[in-house]
């Protein structure tokens, strides 16, 4: 007789509390990092004050939120970047055609600005990101043929730059992450949330619109051609 996997009960529970259309699209708005607070979340999702508060209880019970309260407002953010590259994981395995199409004109450039270049909970995507890994397994400082990882000329350009890279921690220096528009992986990781923060920090790229698209700077073009040879043309 077969045992059954100790572990299946749970996999099944954390199923559940994704398989509902209100939960998952606040899951995906929160790929941008940011803590959103209830309200809204609730127009976000097109739903009811109350019947989000429900969602949101079960999220932050099943450990994929956190939470906080600042006075009278309730803020809620993904509970870590495993929880993130889930969702974005998950979010990747829906085929093109699935989605639906964009019905306005403004819904048609949020959805190209995403394409171009968005944040991915702590890291680049889009076309942004794949252009960035692109550009450091070209020239040494990422490797892909055994899974993602920096080479030692690749930890030097990132001290070169003053990017600094947290190693103490256990999440790991380079992740590959299946980018749901591009159908390619993207840098993840330490280094990919670090070259995002540094991206920002330094106005190479600029966030536009209300979601996680971003559009790099003429700033950045500059940075971006000099440091990694990216021509300007693969950025817009």
């Amino acid at each position: 007789m077969t045992t059954r996997d100790p572990q299946a009960p749970e996999l099944a529970r954390l199923a559940r509390l994704i398989a509902d259309e209100t939960r998952a699209a606040v899951l995906l708005a929160l790929l941008d990092g940011r803590a959103w607070t209830a309200g809204e979340l609730a127009r976000h999702a097109g739903v009811a004050a109350s019947t989000l508060s429900e969602h949101l209880g079960k999220l932050v019970a099943g450990g994929l939120l956190t939470e906080e309260r600042q006075g009278r407002h309730r803020y809620v953010r993904l509970a870590g970047p495993r929880v993130a590259q889930l969702v974005e994981d998950l979010a990747a395995q829906v085929a093109p055609e699935a989605v639906v199409r964009p019905r306005t004109l403004r819904e048609s450039s949020a959805g190209s600005a995403m394409a171009r270049g968005r944040t991915c909970y702590d890291h680049l995507a889009g076309r942004l990101g794949i252009a960035l890994t692109d550009a450091l397994t070209a020239r040494g400082l990422l490797r892909q043929d055994t899974g993602f990882a920096l080479t030692d000329a690749g930890l030097g350009w990132f001290d070169a730059t003053g990017i600094p890279l947290d190693r103490t921690g256990r999440r790991p220096l380079a992740r590959a992450c299946l980018d749901r528009t591009e159908r390619r992986p993207h840098l993840a990781g330490v280094a990919g949330a670090a070259l995002c923060r540094h991206a920002l920090d330094a106005g190479w790229c600029v966030r536009i619109g209300s979601e996680r698209a971003v559009k790099v700077t003429a700033a950045g073009e500059g940075a971006l051609s000099g440091l990694l040879g990216i021509e300007a043309g693969a950025l817009r």
